[in-house]
């Protein structure tokens, strides 16, 4: 059989676009310098013989396809996942790990991603075979990591190799219950002519363990790097492909790691699961509120308690805010942990709704503990963290405020509030402060250790407050 030729192609590494030339930015995606070359086997033309001859067989109907009715596949969930006994990365998964499906877990290099794997290799070992394919490291490497680790190690097979051809088959030959792959940008099909890595090898690498995993129904998870913007290294088509997608993100400087799925096709993206980094390995964080909130300094102003819900768990998170004068002639406007235009709409109404001037001043917001928060029931902390700066007047230790603020400067309902107080009762907080609106729909026995204050505008908040120590 003749080979195909070869040609010489630049692929944008963030989309995938291809192009005869090198170009400084994507026309697809408007990235700039992320074409890379690349060498990848000519199409058949139309009148080649290999066109010719799949051209015929699809006139005579010549096929080895065949179709299930959709009655007669079975779903019963009991056969369709299996649980990792890691509850934390269950919860996101959204209950364990679906059979034939394909996980891309990535993140920021030393977070900790070959430890949770390994983790959870030794979790699932004690019922199940499992199958960890490395190309990063040798055999024996890992062997020493999984003696740290206290991992199970009889039901643990390991394999050096970074030939995907080769990994296939040694997956149709094992049929483990589970196939770890280190990673994927380690992975190389040899009869693509370029190198590990490279755009056309992470897609047709990541097709082909896709394929075999889908066609054994053998659960896969595969490990991608980030690049320098930290987004998944290689092609958009590999995230596409995948099944879940995960993010291990964490600040190497600080104990914590969070897990968030940016997809997942059998469960929901909003599930948030924490660990925490210690020389035995990632320990779980069940309590995740407790912890975020020790150590907080007490009677200081500037500082309130929010709670966000992330899926179907409340966290509790400390907002702090410094209000300074400016020695700029534009004021500063900084956050972290938080999104800076909701903090300049919430700055504005503060001083058109409530009276309080912040043009020479610099703020900043900071939400402790490196948790971003996007839910608008923490509006209400922020506005009185920010006033609490203002007036150098710290909030109560012991009070928590949920709501969202409007451009009126009136205090908007916000969903789950009853599992939110209940959270926030369980960990000590005394009072709460919520939208007005809330109290017709709540019955205050069920809180009997919390008072609650309703409040219908912003000033009315901070005017209940200043009884208190705002």
């Amino acid at each position: 059989m003749k080979e195909p030729k070869l040609k010489t192609v630049y692929v944008c590494s963030n989309c995938g676009e291809t192009s005869p030339r090198w170009m400084g930015r994507c026309p697809s995606c408007g990235s700039w310098n992320t074409m890379n070359e690349d060498v990848v086997a000519e199409a058949p033309k139309a009148g080649t013989t290999a066109a010719r001859q799949a051209a015929a067989a699809r006139q005579e109907g010549v096929t080895t396809l065949t179709a299930k009715r959709l009655s007669e596949i079975s779903t019963t969930e009991e056969k369709s996942r299996i649980l990792t006994g890691i509850s934390e990365l269950d919860r996101v998964l959204g209950g364990g790990i679906v059979l034939g499906g394909v996980v891309l877990l990535s993140g920021e290099p030393g977070v900790g991603k070959s430890t949770m794997l390994l983790q959870l290799c030794g979790a699932i070992s004690n019922q199940h075979t499992v199958l960890y394919i490395t190309g990063e490291e040798s055999v024996r490497q890992v062997k020493l990591r999984a003696a740290r680790l206290k991992v199970p190690q009889e039901n643990i097979f390991l394999a050096a190799e970074n030939d995907v051809d080769e990994i296939c088959g040694l997956i149709e030959k094992e049929k483990p219950d589970l196939v770890v792959i280190d990673s994927i940008q380690t992975m190389r099909c040899m009869d693509i002519a370029s190198s590990s890595g490279t755009v056309s090898q992470v897609k047709e690498s990541a097709a082909r363990l896709l394929a075999v995993a889908k066609k054994q129904e053998i659960p896969m998870f595969i490990v991608g790097h980030v690049n320098k913007d930290g987004a998944i290294a290689g092609p958009k088509v590999m995230e596409h492909i995948v099944d879940t997608v995960l993010y291990f993100e964490g600040d190497k400087m600080l104990p914590y790691r969070i897990l968030r799925a940016a997809k997942n096709r059998y469960g929901s993206t909003n599930e948030l699961g924490m660990f925490d980094m210690t020389g035995q390995g990632l320990a779980e964080i069940e309590n995740p509120s407790q912890m975020l909130l020790e150590g907080r300094p007490l009677g200081v102003s500037g500082n309130c308690v929010a709670c966000t819900i992330e899926g179907s768990r409340p966290i509790l998170s400390e907002i702090q805010a410094l209000a300074t004068k400016t020695n700029f002639p534009a004021p500063r406007r900084a956050c972290s942990g938080y999104d800076y235009n909701r903090m300049n709409l919430l700055i504005a109404v503060l001083e058109k709704r409530a009276g309080y001037f912040f043009g020479n001043l610099d703020v900043y917001v900071n939400i402790v503990g490196g948790i971003a928060l996007r839910d608008t029931a923490c509006d209400l902390s922020v506005c009185l963290s920010m006033v609490s700066s203002l007036l150098d007047r710290p909030v109560s230790d012991k009070l928590i405020a949920i709501g969202e603020v409007g451009l009126g400067g009136e205090v908007r309902s916000v969903p789950n509030l009853e599992q939110r107080l209940h959270e926030a009762e369980r960990i000590g907080f005394e009072r709460a402060v919520i939208p007005k609106h809330s109290l017709n729909h709540l019955n205050p026995a069920d809180y009997p250790g919390m008072q609650l204050i309703g409040a219908a505008y912003i000033s009315d908040a901070i005017n209940a407050l200043k009884t208190d120590r705002l």
